[in-house]
């Protein structure tokens, strides 16, 4: 149990967990180290983070941006979506033949397939196309199923994010 939490009730113990693993650079890392933590990227200024909530693309395009939300994403315990989103971003940039099927295998497996480890939520129409992009993968193979996480994750995530405790405090 944490120091200092025995004789709190239950309730109270998840809000401080809770918080805890909202700030990424708490002691919390100590325990669930994050490979990607903010701080490893230059911190950005409280006026670039507040654009941030215009724009998906644009906290995506900041290293920071990009690391805090992916952190903000796993304490959530829903980071599915923004590792497919980056896996995607790898793969087209990809030049081999092999290793671009090698990538697409991958991903497919990781993300797409039925009972996946990290499966996205994408609908059945989109998963067919995706599968039929597969038969022969190109840069595009892909294009639609982010399409569609790109979009969930701008209109429930990125909300989320943005009132969070952690985005707060980038922003003062």
């Amino acid at each position: 149990m944490i120091r200092g939490m025995e004789q709190l009730p239950a309730k109270e113990i998840k809000t401080k967990l809770g918080t805890l693993l909202q700030k990424p650079d708490s002691a919390i890392d100590l325990i669930i180290p994050y490979p990607e933590k903010p701080a490893k990227a230059q911190k950005t200024s409280p006026d670039e983070a507040l654009q941030w909530r215009e724009s998906l693309e644009k906290l995506l395009q900041n290293a920071y941006g990009l690391a805090s939300f992916r952190s903000f994403l796993r304490s959530e315990f829903s980071e599915e979506n923004i590792e497919f989103w980056i896996a995607c971003e790898e793969y087209k940039k990809i030049k081999s033949p092999t290793k671009m099927a090698e990538k697409a295998k991958k991903i497919y497996e990781e993300f797409i397939q039925t009972e996946a480890p990290k499966e996205v939520n994408i609908d059945h129409c989109t998963k067919a196309v995706t599968m039929k992009n597969l038969v022969e993968p190109s840069v595009s193979s892909f294009n639609e199923a982010q399409k569609r996480i790109f979009a969930l994750m701008e209109k429930d995530s990125l909300p989320r994010f943005v009132r969070s405790e952690f985005y707060q405090e980038l922003i003062k």
